[in-house]
């Protein structure tokens, strides 16, 4: 049997089994390894060919019999090839920064560039940004060496930084809450690469998107990587609208479907319509009568608004952390900031905007109880309804044209 994987220290957040599941046919394993391990594992050489990951990319150099050019500059091997008996290291993390550079239509030529963090991802990107023409490219780091400027620094001395990359862990699950640094310092910048997958948008990139900035996670880059390396594994060619729609897969499998509407505009009954296999309905209101033990009528009427908004918040949270989600939000979701931006991590949101006249109050509902409650949250409401959306569903005859129109729409916007 061919053996093929990833080694690294943890993997248990690994996307890389199931991104070659869709790029080639063998069994790839997720091997775990201290660094007492390594020496006997390189000893034995019982692989065909092996991706490598934190904190190793450096470490396994010594250990190769030949390292790529690329490899060499860069000064990192994430991809290794047993030719018989003969080790052979690659850089394929230069291949899937670059072409995630490309998507998000970053032009570096003679642009300032501060690349956060110093492992190897951190020298790929420097090499990167250099080779497409970056007049200045400055490593940022926690400590201040005659190599590396700090964050404070950054922010004073280089607030004029145009492109920032993103390889530090900060902001990757499950520190969802974290990010490198404060990017209003930055007047200037054009755009963000953020090397962390896992949530597909860290609060680094949601912060650029408030901005109107080019920025995208790191997914992209993973899934290039791994396509750049499965040629080397198999000395084979995949055409980019193959690697595309591998991507495509592995994204649309991982992004939560949020929805979000007027009480009564049928969320719950739309995204009960919505079948993704591996997929797993969640209705917020229903979580939060779990967690209180009661209905949220009862809860509102003993504690207050406030407490349920808070408990609301708690659970959007929670539940937007984790991906393969069908959210269905509260109506008053929305008008959270955070709970926006803890949706928007792993998730689009799909605005249901069911017309006045197809909503109806119910006793269940104390903030929407009577006709006149209704029609006065509907007014206040639509406007952040539509600025929050990613997509705006046009009120339809029926739920089940809706559920059709949100799947379409979403494999649009990951295309």
């Amino acid at each position: 049997m061919k053996k093929y994987g990833c080694i690294g220290k943890k993997l248990t957040h690994s996307f890389s089994k199931e991104i070659h599941s869709h790029l080639a046919d063998y069994e790839y394993e997720l091997i775990e390894l201290t660094e007492d391990e390594i020496p006997s594992f390189f000893e034995k050489k019982d692989f065909e060919a092996i991706n490598v990951t934190i904190p190793y990319k450096q470490t396994v150099i010594p250990y190769l019999d030949s390292v790529s050019d690329i490899a060499k500059r860069i000064g990192a091997v994430n991809t290794i090839v047993n030719k018989n008996g003969i080790l052979f290291g690659y850089n394929t993390d230069y291949y899937g920064m670059s072409r995630l550079i490309e998507r998000i239509g970053l032009d570096l030529k003679d642009k300032k560039v501060l690349v956060l963090g110093t492992g190897g991802t951190s020298k790929t990107a420097r090499v990167v940004a250099s080779d497409m023409g970056a007049s200045t490219v400055l490593t940022v780091s926690r400590t201040k060496t005659d190599e590396f400027i700090s964050y404070d620094d950054a922010a004073v001395l280089h607030s004029d930084a145009e492109i920032i990359i993103n390889t530090t862990p900060s902001g990757m699950y499950p520190d969802c809450e974290s990010k490198p640094l404060d990017i209003s310092h930055f007047d200037m910048l054009e755009g963000i690469a953020d090397a962390v997958y896992n949530p597909l948008c860290t609060n680094l990139i949601l912060d650029a998107k408030e901005r109107g900035l080019k920025a995208e996670g790191g997914l992209y880059m993973l899934v290039m990587q791994a396509v750049a390396a499965v040629e080397k594994f198999l000395d084979t060619e995949i055409d980019m609208d193959t690697a595309d729609k591998v991507f495509a897969s592995v994204y649309a499998s991982k992004e939560n479907i949020v929805l979000t509407g007027m009480p009564g505009s049928g969320k719950s009954t739309v995204g009960k319509l919505i079948d993704i296999d591996g997929y797993e309905f969640v209705d917020t209101d229903t979580e939060i009568e779990k967690r209180c033990g009661c209905s949220i009528k009862e809860l509102i009427a003993s504690k207050g608004e406030k407490y349920f908004r808070d408990l609301e918040t708690e659970v959007i949270r929670d539940v937007s952390s984790n991906s393969c989600k069908i959210i269905s939000t509260g109506g008053g979701a929305i008008l959270r900031p955070e709970n926006v931006r803890y949706l928007k991590r792993n998730g689009k949101l799909f605005f249901i905007n069911a017309s006045l006249s197809r909503l109806v109050a119910t006793d269940d509902r104390p903030l929407s109880d009577t006709e006149d409650k209704l029609k006065k949250l509907y007014n206040e409401r639509m406007d952040i309804y539509n600025a929050t959306a990613d997509v705006i569903v046009p009120d339809m005859e029926t739920p089940e044209e809706e559920a059709e129109y949100i799947l379409n729409k979403r494999m649009e916007l990951i295309l």
